[in-house]
């Protein structure tokens, strides 16, 4: 969980791939890679601003010196925009969805909120073949 300002989500990414890395419970090559966008960086004090770091496992996650913990991402319908390129400037499918695609699409949010699903990593992929989808929760 990074919590604090959005300049520092990949200084707290980088000790969640050491976890990864020296726990081999969430392999990269196997595993989900999903981040948890609980504020927006834009409209949210950089203090308060809150996004999960995700990684899909197949048992509990052991207390551990990282602070990694075990939260479940509900099922259900999203949204779903495919992003392509760099991951600066996925705000622009998320404000889309928000702004443009739920006002007129007759869809109500879910309690949950929006993520973003990685397809690739930017430790193992060119800045423009990365591929992102941004998805907005559905009732």
């Amino acid at each position: 969980e990074h919590r604090g300002s959005p300049a520092l989500v990949n200084e707290s990414a980088a000790q969640f791939i050491e976890w990864r890395k020296q726990t081999g419970l969430s392999p990269v090559a196997t595993s989900e890679s999903i981040g948890l966008a609980w504020d927006d960086p834009n409209a949210t004090p950089p203090e308060e601003f809150r996004f999960d770091l995700c990684g899909s496992v197949d048992a509990p996650v052991p207390e551990n010196e990282f602070g990694i913990i075990n939260k479940v991402i509900p099922a259900g319908r999203c949204a779903v925009v495919r992003h392509f390129g760099s991951h600066d400037r996925m705000t622009e499918p998320a404000y889309y969805l928000y702004r443009e695609w739920l006002p007129e699409s007759g869809e109500e949010l879910r309690d949950f909120p929006l993520f973003f699903h990685y397809h690739n990593l930017l430790q193992d992929t060119p800045e423009h073949e990365l591929v992102t989808d941004v998805c907005l929760p559905l009732v």
